[in-house]
């Protein structure tokens, strides 16, 4: 009877490891990647929609040189 409820144990232990080790895969090279690269480009979307509506960084109060100056 011991042996019985000791196969049944290890039977079990390996469905449970197998279902986690399944369930790493997926999060591993499945979910993770889509999320980082949404994340990544969600991101680049933001700075694209900014850059739009309030113009490139940079100087933007630049005044001409008067004429014949050094500058």
């Amino acid at each position: 009877m011991n042996d019985t409820r000791t196969l049944a144990e290890k039977a079990s232990f390996r469905q449970r490891r197998r279902r986690e080790l399944l369930t790493f895969v997926v999060l591993a090279f499945g979910i993770w990647p889509v999320v980082a690269v949404g994340t990544v480009a969600s991101y680049g979307f933001m700075v694209w929609a900014y850059q739009i509506v309030y113009g490139p960084p940079g100087p933007h109060d630049i005044t001409p040189a008067r004429p014949n100056s050094a500058e």
